[in-house]
């Protein structure tokens, strides 16, 4: 009897049986003292010493091998990493464990110093698995922890309406701070002066400094250096929330927990010109204050809530693109799987901060989620496809509209400029071939297909950007949106940007284009649905006009009707022919054309090309990068998370430990996205809800209660303050998932409007805090709180930190009075190029749009920015739920010698001159004002005036 078996990649492991039952012969008649002939294996006496004596230094404890561990049943009988279980109750030919013990193989001999085990003990453990491998409960010398016993999992503490204060109290969260810091001998420090408390509000809500969010320049941070009053604080409050600046602010929060860009990632990086919807969806969410319920089921399931562009949420990450992946069945399985684990890594983190995706090989090994819990996960995602998709708003419906207006305008006057081109054939040459566009215009004729073949190119195989096929209606017949079908005699498919499913869908450029496989003889067709009459047909290479390469210079354009009869209506004969250097003539020339004639033939150019800009531009506000949906795929169990190990299939499901929700394999694939999203935005779900708040409390004081912001989960950091955030998440719900309120109720306490200056513990770090809980115990050591706490986990003042890249430059560009305020639309370029391998050149000097906030420019998946990305600005290449805050000389090198910054310090100059008198000491102080939100200290004053009197602002 021989064995085999693959696990994945192990290798399969051979083993000739017999001897293996000679031993077992030897155990029961050689060594009766053993195990006696009729008694059964006992785990305790017989199994464990073994265990113990040759297995433990690797697969106990701590340690494990393999991921596997020996002296705990319930992970013993789950088995390894490489393949499990390891061991099979009453099948020893089944279980790796006895395999491992028993290879010829060398590399995979257990145990691995020592050679085998003797004869009588590999014999000993096969019986007692084949008996069933009975292993009595309570035996174990060590006890695992439950996974799911952990206080994420477990319901909030508080309903969020019955939690009682004492008379004057002013803050819930005021009274937990306060509890914590008298635990530990500690005070809340002082409130910090009003400029800065103005200063750190509107960075905080807004990433702008005050002037500028809430355009109020002129004003003095405060008109007497007194302390805001409530009622002054709170409309402070408001005005800053109602400010479109704040969803600028905390969209660029969220961007970079789901990783968000404008490109594709890996190595070729192809832009996503149509990513930008969902950034901008984001804004608009935070600006509307959008229930947090109701965000998360419109980034799930937004196309049934109409939200169509919503759902960019679940495609945010890297993707391999169809010309990145191999061609064999195995590679696009491969390729498939990770999209989907993309979605599903996203979900896990984003919304219940549990890393789901480390199960995707084998059981978490923190947390209670399975590999079968991740793959029901997967089966609620499983029919997303990474892809644009037309949007149904009304906005994308009008824009849509107004686009095809215009292409019909604009094939009315490609009819006007044809009619002043001789026909087809007639020995006129008033054209040459441009990469650009060409017009072939013949007699109308009935066509059922239309057949373009390359002759000749000028270099390399052919590339067409847009066939397109006209008749008197002006409409392009060739659209797939039309139902016409194309077909091709060979292409070469590159990443995204060729392949033939681009040659008709009405987009133009490079960057979607068909590519054939050979410089002579290529053709593609095009087939209409139905049999209309055509008088032309316009083409072209790169009507984007970048490239110029791969242009057909001899080519044939075919007819055939119904009868299947193909015939020629046009060729390259009637043209001039190709010159190299003169690609950019245009396709239309107006020579020998009279003066009239050529000077309408130009204003129709103009107004031409004008258009077919303008209709481009409509089409973002038509497509969206936020996924197609289809027929979901079967999701299987995958060994080892191959899919060339496919085991049972798993229904739509939630982890067992978390839930309830099992979904029939025939849900439609809408609703499964709904039921998912439904269950993370119950308000009784425990992860939801701490998650958010927690999010929240760290934008405010740069690190959250839960210090792991997106791992709530076995392995993650404990809560400072259980009972806060406990509290938090149940307002939050109670609010109606008001994000909003959940700023007010934070920026409104006494802890957020403390002073962030150290001192100690008895003078100036305290004052007497109003403790809203029995009285604290009074002061037992006179320890500094820095001694305390060092890392002000406790905050018994407010944590000084500094600003992120994006408010750096947004402020620059604030205080020079040069930001453009201009929201929404497409990214402004940090870069020469918007995407591609490598070789990103920085805009050193932006201008025009250039100036907008930076949550607007085209962010390039890897590739830092040049000045600003030294301020750990996230690669998007992961999800970041908190940046790192390192301190670097380049940045400030960055900062001193960027042509950016000098220029803003001059526009800052002209700011400063052009907006004061001609007094020095006006002068320093509005510059005070503007960049700094104070006026400057009498000793600033004195100090600075005297240099800017000798030497100028500019200095």
């Amino acid at each position: 009897m021989r064995f085999s078996r693959n696990f994945g990649e192990m290798a399969v492991f051979e083993r000739a049986w017999p001897g293996l039952w000679s031993a077992l012969f030897f155990v029961g008649l050689v060594c009766p003292a053993a195990v006696s002939q009729g008694a059964s294996v006992d785990f305790v006496r017989d199994i464990r010493p073994i265990f113990e004596a040759n297995c433990y230094d690797c697969h106990s404890g701590d340690t494990r091998k393999s991921g596997l561990r020996l002296d705990v049943k319930s992970a013993a009988l789950r088995g390894g990493d490489n393949h499990g279980p390891d061991i099979v109750p009453g099948k020893p030919e089944e279980s790796p464990l006895v395999q491992f013990l028993t290879t010829d193989n060398p590399d995979h001999l257990m145990p691995p110093k020592g050679g085998p085990l003797p004869a009588a003990e590999i014999a000993l453990i096969t019986r007692w698995i084949a008996e069933g491998a009975v292993w009595p409960d309570g035996v174990d010398r060590v006890t695992l922890e439950d996974p799911a016993d952990h206080w994420s999992f477990k319901e909030i503490e508080f309903s969020g309406s019955d939690f009682r204060f004492s008379e004057g109290e002013k803050n819930p969260i005021d009274h937990f701070i306060d509890a914590k810091l008298a635990e530990h001998g500690l005070r809340r420090s002082p409130p910090a002066d009003p400029a800065t408390l103005r200063r750190r509000l509107s960075l905080g809500l807004t990433g702008l400094p005050p002037e500028t969010a809430i355009g109020d320049r002129d004003r003095p941070p405060t008109d007497d250096g007194s302390p805001f009053t409530e009622s002054d604080w709170s409309a402070l409050v408001d005005s800053l929330l109602a400010s479109p600046h704040y969803g600028e602010r905390w969209a660029q929060h969220w961007l970079d927990v789901v990783r968000y860009a404008d490109t594709h990632g890996f190595e070729v990086n192809t832009e996503r010109p149509y990513a930008l919807p969902y950034r901008d969806y984001v804004i608009d969410a935070f600006n509307a204050d959008t229930p947090y319920d109701r965000f998360i089921r419109e980034q799930i399931a937004g196309d049934a809530l109409d939200a169509d562009t919503a759902t960019g949420f679940l495609v945010t990450a890297s993707v391999l693109l169809p010309g990145q992946i191999g061609r064999d069945e195995a590679s696009k399985r491969l390729a498939r799987q990770d999209s989907l684990d993309e979605i599903v890594t996203n979900i896990g983190q984003t919304f219940l901060g549990l890393s789901v995706g480390c199960a995707r090989c084998h059981d978490h090994k923190f947390d209670p989620v399975s590999a079968r819990d991740y793959y029901g996960m997967q089966a609620f995602v499983a029919g997303v496809e990474y892809a644009d998709r037309e949007l149904r708003t009304p906005t994308a419906l009008a824009a849509k509209e107004e686009a095809a207006a215009m292409r019909r305008e604009v094939a009315e006057i490609d009819r006007r400029l044809l009619g002043m081109v001789p026909l087809a054939g007639s020995g006129a040459t008033r054209a040459m071939v441009s990469a650009r566009q060409n017009l072939d215009r013949f007699p109308p004729t009935k066509a059922k297909r239309v057949r373009f073949t390359i002759l000749a190119t000028n270099r390399l195989e052919p590339c067409l950007d847009e066939l397109e096929v006209f008749g008197e209606s002006g409409e392009n017949l060739a659209l797939a949106s039309r139902g016409a079908k194309t077909a091709a005699s060979g292409e070469k498919v590159v990443a995204d940007r060729h392949d033939l499913k681009y040659l008709n869908d009405g987009r133009y450029g490079n960057a979607r284009s068909w590519m054939g496989d050979s410089e002579r003889g290529s053709w593609v067709e095009v087939e209409f649905p139905d049999e209309p009459v055509i008088d032309r047909v316009v083409w072209g290479r790169d009507r984007e006009g970048k490239f110029k390469d791969r242009l057909a210079i001899d080519y044939r354009i075919e007819v055939a009707g119904a009868d299947g009869v193909w015939r020629t209506v046009a060729d390259a004969s009637d043209r001039r022919p190709y010159e190299e250097g003169t690609e950019d003539k245009a396709a239309f020339s107006t020579e020998g054309l009279a003066a009239a004639e050529a000077a309408e033939a130009k204003a129709l150019r103009e107004r031409r090309d004008r258009l077919e800009r303008e209709a481009k531009a409509k089409d973002v506000a038509i497509l969206a990068f936020a996924g197609q949906f289809r027929e979901p795929d079967e999701i299987r169990l995958l060994r080892r998370g191959d899919p060339e190990q496919p085991q049972e299939p798993v229904p739509p499901m939630v982890p067992t430990a978390l839930g309830e929700l099992v979904l029939d394999p025939a849900t439609t694939e809408q609703q499964r996205r709904l039921a998912l999203a439904d269950w993370i935005a119950r308000p009784d779900n425990p992860l939801t809800a701490r998650v958010m708040v927690n999010r929240i409390w760290q934008g405010h004081f740069g690190s959250g209660l839960v210090a792991s912001p997106n791992d709530f989960g076995n392995n993650g950091v404990p809560p400072s303050h259980p009972e806060l955030l406990d509290w938090l998440a149940a307002e939050f719900v109670r609010s109606g998932w008001s994000v909003k309120h959940m700023h007010r109720i934070i920026v409104m306490s006494e802890t957020y409007r403390q002073s962030s200056r150290t001192g100690g513990n008895g003078d100036q770090n305290s004052t007497t805090p109003k403790l809203h809980h029995p009285k604290a115990p009074p002061l037992h050591h006179s320890l500094a709180p820095s001694e305390v706490d060092a890392d002000n986990r406790l905050l018994w003042r407010f944590p000084s930190r500094r600003l992120e890249a994006e408010a750096i430059r947004d402020s620059i560009l604030a205080v020079s009075g040069r930001l453009d305020p201009k929201r929404h639309g497409r990214g402004f370029d940090l870069f020469d190029k918007r995407g591609g391998l490598s070789g990103f050149n920085p805009v050193e000097s932006p201008s025009g749009e250039g100036l907008r906030r930076m949550i607007y420019a085209h962010k390039v998946r890897r590739e830092p920015e040049a000045v600003f990305g030294a301020f750990d600005c996230p690669d998007a290449g992961q999800g970041v739920g908190q940046r790192r805050e390192s301190t670097t000389p380049i940045q400030a090198l960055n900062l001193f010698n960027s042509r950016f910054t000098l220029e803003q310090a001059a526009a800052f100059v002209e700011r400063v001159e052009s907006e004061t008198g001609g007094k020095v000491e006006d002068r320093v102080r509005h510059a005070y004002r503007l960049a700094l939100s104070r006026d400057p200290s009498c000793e600033e004053l004195d100090e600075v005036s005297p240099v800017v009197a000798e030497y100028g602002l500019a200095v």
